[in-house]
């Protein structure tokens, strides 16, 4: 019983996890060259960054958010967690850091950059305390 509780529970909370997140930037790199498709690619710090938990909350899990992007966008977090029960893998970590050193050389976070799927930065935000739906706003203005 507690199995099939346990089975029931996770396939009830797989809509909840929201839009595609590639696992790596070359996976979202990939599919936005496939699918002519702009990529957000979102410097966040999980577990210890409140702006970033904040942007999480209020926008990337959104219905407007997750609904619109899965049509619109290729979506990676290059995440920096700092809890040992949140660590990646070496090889994510290390993609990360060129990431880091390639479009976030300041350290900012939250940084959301907008690329084309030839890897232009087509513009930069951080965390707003706007609703989603001007915060897409916000995304597509760069695409123009």
């Amino acid at each position: 019983m507690k199995k099939l509780l346990a089975i029931l529970f996770f396939i009830a909370s797989v809509p909840l996890l929201g839009q595609d997140w590639k696992p790596s930037f070359s996976d979202a790199l990939k599919t936005a060259k496939e699918e002519n498709k702009p990529l957000i690619l979102v410097f966040t710090g999980s577990d210890w960054c409140a702006p970033c938990i904040k942007l999480d909350k209020k926008i990337w899990k959104s219905e407007a958010f997750r609904n619109y992007s899965a049509e619109h966008y290729v979506l990676y977090k290059a995440d920096f967690p700092r809890k040992k029960s949140n660590k990646l893998e070496a090889a994510l970590t290390a993609e990360n850091q060129k990431l880091t050193e390639k479009y976030n050389p300041n350290g900012f976070f939250p940084l959301v950059v907008v690329l084309d799927n030839s890897q232009n930065v087509l513009g930069v935000t951080g965390y707003k305390n706007i609703a989603p739906a001007d915060y897409i706003a916000l995304l597509n203005g760069f695409l123009k």
